[in-house]
């Protein structure tokens, strides 16, 4: 298999673990588990944070969900992100394992989850 064939198996993986998340937060969230919604919005912005398309999406839902609930500290803090989250694409300086959160710095790097991690590092099959 070559490199780019992995590279876009690997891609494609990492895109089905996302809509995967974003599937449970929409099952959480009809459910009224707020606590797991934002476990899942963070487990989809783990993977999403290293391709700039999907990361600023990644906040943008937590925009959302945050304005959804009137949460609004956790608006103003995915606000800044949407602003910082194409700079830390550009530049390479992600905090990579990062939830997302305005609950969290924005620039600490955190433990990706096994599962997480499989997906992400995932070369060949």
């Amino acid at each position: 298999m070559t490199q780019h064939t992995a590279d876009q198996r690997t891609m494609y993986a990492v895109a089905a673990a996302i809509a995967a998340e974003y599937r449970m937060v929409e099952e959480a969230a009809r459910q009224g588990d707020v606590p797991l919604a934002w476990h899942h919005l963070g487990r989809a912005h783990i993977l999403a944070q290293t391709r700039l398309g999907p990361h600023v999406v990644s906040h943008w839902r937590m925009l959302a969900f945050a304005v959804q609930l009137r949460n609004w500290r956790e608006g103003a803090g995915q606000l800044l992100r949407l602003v910082l989250a194409p700079l830390g694409n550009l530049t390479g300086r992600l905090p990579i394992g990062n939830t997302g959160r305005s609950t969290v710095s924005a620039f600490a790097p955190m433990d990706i989850p096994s599962d997480l991690r499989a997906i992400l590092d995932r070369t060949n099959d």
